[in-house]
């Protein structure tokens, strides 16, 4: 299964391999460069079916470092332009994960030590749910006001359009591991007393405004994924219960498939890693709300992954560092599973 074409919507993927978004830090001015080009074409080239960009934001303060991709502007869309066609022609489709790192955002790449950026490091105030620091040494974001979080779900739908021009075929919603939208859903990051927090139904509020300004700009049946962190990893925190139930609401709401991760929103939270340790999140939630997911986390092998597809507990498969350290992993799980695909016919001599 893990090496069969599959239909999602309109979206028809050569195999079930996603590359994950992964972060870069290697953008200034949020413009993807020659960097992006080799790294995410590279993986197209590879034989992934599916190749998303890195968290790219949809304003300048959502970014999580000063050197973030972004697409809050035409120059950056731009250059994602290039890049989408480049893997749209090596057999691949170009998916961009829209982010806003809320108080999570102003911080160091993780090569320069990571942490929060005050003004003479380029740093600037982050804005969030409420007036909480993600942690010790981070400074207090400003709570967004009613004008605040209409800017926000205006920026998204903006940059919706912005992807669509750019040659983008996935547009997913970035709403997991402790960034702005998932500061809303969970109550260890959401404090509001208004009608943005207290219930699910109003702390998913935010989330589901932002899907129906998005779906204005990327109309269906053009495909729509959200990623979502199933737990918190916390006592009193977001867990895979409300998850369930808010992937119930997305479905009715246009979403097409739920990337289910997990964590983000404690800094130093416990929790049990192991090969493939969010699978069981994504198969209840595929299960119960009956929607499709996307697995992801210490997948590395292609018999594992083909047994999760076996097992039903997903629809697709999704990786990140297994792909940094081998572009050609489609490559080499088809040898590994006796099934032959194309090449390259440049590469043909090699296969």
């Amino acid at each position: 299964m893990l090496l069969e074409p599959i239909t999602l919507g309109s979206l028809r993927l050569r195999n079930r391999i996603v590359v994950s978004p992964m972060c870069q830090y290697s953008s200034p001015g949020g413009v993807a460069s020659d960097w992006h080009l080799v790294h995410l074409g590279s993986r197209a080239v590879g034989g992934a079916g599916l190749v998303f960009t890195e968290a790219s934001s949809v304003s300048p303060e959502g970014r999580i470092s000063p050197d973030d991709a972004g697409i809050w502007n035409d120059a950056q869309a731009a250059a994602w332009y290039r890049i989408a066609g480049f893997i749209r022609e090596n057999g691949a489709v170009a998916g961009i994960q829209l982010a806003h790192a809320g108080r999570k955002a102003s911080t160091a790449a993780p090569w320069d030590g990571g942490g929060a950026l005050d003004a003479a490091r380029r740093g600037w105030t982050p804005v969030a749910p409420s007036a909480l620091p993600f942690d010790a040494g981070y400074p207090v974001p400003a709570a967004l006001d009613r004008a605040g979080i209409a800017k926000v779900v205006e920026d998204f739908r903006a940059a919706a359009s912005r992807a669509r021009d750019a040659g983008f075929e996935v547009i997913e919603i970035h709403a997991a591991h402790g960034y702005l939208l998932h500061q809303f859903l969970s109550p260890l990051s959401n404090t509001r007393a208004d009608e943005y927090g207290g219930s699910l139904e109003n702390r998913a509020r935010v989330l589901r405004e932002v899907i129906a300004a998005v779906r204005e700009a990327w109309p269906t049946p053009l495909p729509l994924w959200v990623r979502l962190s199933a737990t918190d990893w916390g006592e009193g925190g977001w867990d895979i219960n409300e998850c369930v139930q808010l992937a119930r609401l997305l479905k009715s709401d246009g979403v097409d498939l739920i990337d289910v991760s997990s964590g983000g929103t404690l800094p130093h939270p416990k929790v049990p890693v192991g090969p493939g340790y969010q699978v069981p999140f994504a198969a209840r939630i595929r299960r119960e709300a009956g929607i499709a997911t996307a697995t992801v986390g210490l997948i590395t092998d292609a018999r594992q992954a083909e047994d999760i597809l076996q097992r039903g507990d997903a629809d697709l498969i999704e990786m990140a560092r297994e792909f940094l350290r081998d572009p050609y992993f489609p490559r080499r799980a088809a040898k590994e599973l006796g099934v032959a695909i194309d090449a390259p016919k440049q590469y043909e001599r090699a296969w």
